[in-house]
């Protein structure tokens, strides 16, 4: 059952915020579009499946963040006329094969997975652990398999997290006897540098430390927030010496000013304030950004029939993959 001119890719984020950030897209988003753009055949996932293992009890919430993800994908670059963009419950396949291999999945492996303690600690405060949270990586691993993708985008410390899924790709042949799954490969970009972006507090950036820039935010938004971001705290005045290193402002600037080195030796000889900093910053960001949002604003009546078609081009591969499972199986 092996294909041997596979080009599939499957992505995914989960719908725990209405808004992704510049983290998310400088560690994933970007690597996406690339890969769309060098003839990938990509299935964009929005997945508001797994947020209910931290959001269950506010699932209208996850539904309406949903749509508000996907146009953010959209607004990224993603081309919903090349790339499949749908959300995850709209697919009943990846539920069922969720089932199915989550009885093939021995318990120990789930609680080894780095996922599954880092979950844990997100339902700090909950009356009850679900078993959704110890299920988390069956349900990846089915959102994965279904497409049976020559590999998987991540960054380079996000690749332990799916090595559970080729495990039970190979357990499942193994019991069956038939070569369903072929291993997936990690898509990790090539230049790391992007991949983990400070917070405004020098902090990862993160929805949950409330650090970050939105894609999708205004350029008013964008301002406030950069003009309350960290500096480095021992330079009180223009002529102290900057630690560019350490400041929030200086390491956006890396990312987003074409002349961030030169800002950067001027930081660090007292040639410029914090407050200069923080203007260019501002400027830098609405400019790489504005693309950006207004493609967003130009799809907003569309994102229905946009995830409908997603969901409907998803549904053709996933569909041909859960009938490959149950035949392995003898459930036909």
């Amino acid at each position: 059952m092996a294909e041997t001119s596979n080009r599939r890719v499957l992505s995914g984020m989960r719908s725990t915020n209405p808004r992704l950030h510049l983290g998310n897209y400088e560690g994933a988003l970007r690597n996406w579009v690339k890969l769309q753009d060098e003839g990938y055949e990509m299935y964009c996932m929005v997945a508001d499946l797994h947020s209910l293992t931290t959001m269950y009890d506010d699932a209208p919430q996850i539904s309406l963040n949903s749509r508000e993800v996907a146009k953010d994908y959209i607004a990224a670059g993603i081309d919903p006329s090349r790339t499949a963009v749908f959300v995850q419950s709209h697919l009943p396949e990846h539920s069922e094969l969720h089932l199915l291999l989550s009885m093939v999945t021995p318990l120990g492996w789930l609680e080894r997975v780095p996922t599954y303690k880092e979950k844990q600690q997100d339902m700090q405060g909950a009356e009850r652990e679900p078993y959704g949270l110890l299920g988390y990586p069956v349900l990846q691993t089915a959102d994965i398999l279904l497409y049976k993708p020559v590999g998987v985008p991540v960054g380079r410390d996000q690749a332990p997290h799916l090595e559970i899924g080729n495990d039970i790709a190979k357990r499942f042949n193994h019991l069956y006897g038939i070569e369903v799954f072929q291993p997936y490969k990690y898509l990790i970009p090539e230049d790391e540098s992007r991949a983990t972006v400070p917070g405004l507090d020098m902090r990862k950036m993160s929805k949950s430390y409330d650090n970050f820039i939105g894609i999708s935010d205004s350029e008013d938004e964008t301002a406030k927030k950069i003009m309350s971001a960290f500096t480095t705290p021992t330079k009180l005045k223009k002529t102290d010496p900057g630690i560019p290193e350490g400041c929030a402002v200086c390491q956006l600037l890396r990312l987003y000013s074409p002349n961030w080195q030169k800002q950067w030796d001027e930081d660090r000889h007292g040639e410029r304030g914090c407050v200069q900093n923080k203007k260019e910053l501002i400027e830098a960001i609405n400019e790489h950004f504005r693309p950006m949002r207004e493609r967003r604003k130009q799809q907003e009546g569309s994102i229905e029939d946009i995830l409908k078609a997603g969901a409907d081009k998803a549904r053709e591969r996933a569909a041909k993959t859960l009938d490959e499972v149950k035949r392995a199986m003898g459930l036909y």
